[in-house]
């Protein structure tokens, strides 16, 4: 039976992982959603007005909306069906790509409720990386200690403190 560690890496990895191929799918085509992806299209039009140094580097709002949404889909896929560690890369350049839209969100001033889901899912994805980084061997540790099995130094002696 898998543990309970590997339960949750999995559920987090699939759920994560289809959430950004959605996510970016809409960023690079309107077929899911015209409405969805008008809005994204306006959104990051506002994010490089905002930002001048992007304007200066060349970049586009189309080049910006397509290069994020391309990432999104190729690390949710990679998320989703790519087993060991390119996982975690993928989530760690996810993480770092949902800094950069609250950032976004946070430099045009957009309410807490157009960037809420980023913050849910920037946790969601920490949450995930900290438990896939996180050596199997404390699990086992914790896992017998607190059954009192083997692996349990010897029980805990009562000990007398005087209080004056």
């Amino acid at each position: 039976m898998a543990s309970p560690r590997t339960v949750t890496i999995v559920a987090l990895s699939v759920a994560l992982g289809l959430f950004f191929v959605f996510m970016g799918t809409i960023k690079l085509t309107p077929r899911l959603s015209k409405d969805a992806y008008s809005e994204m299209k306006r959104a990051y039009k506002s994010y490089v007005r905002a930002l001048p140094l992007l304007k200066k580097m060349g970049v586009t709002s189309i080049a910006l909306r397509k290069s994020i949404g391309t990432l999104e889909v190729i690390c949710g896929i990679i998320m989703t069906v790519v087993p060991g560690r390119p996982k975690d890369v993928a989530n760690f350049f996810l993480l770092l790509l949902v800094l950069v839209v609250l950032f976004f969100h946070q430099l045009v001033g957009d309410p807490l409720k157009r960037y809420a889901h980023a913050l849910v899912f920037g946790i969601l994805l920490t949450c995930r990386l900290l438990i896939a980084r996180q050596p199997e061997e404390q699990f086992i540790e914790r896992k017998a200690s607190s059954r009192g099995g083997e692996g349990q130094a010897a029980p805990h002696k009562k000990v007398k403190v005087k209080v004056s």
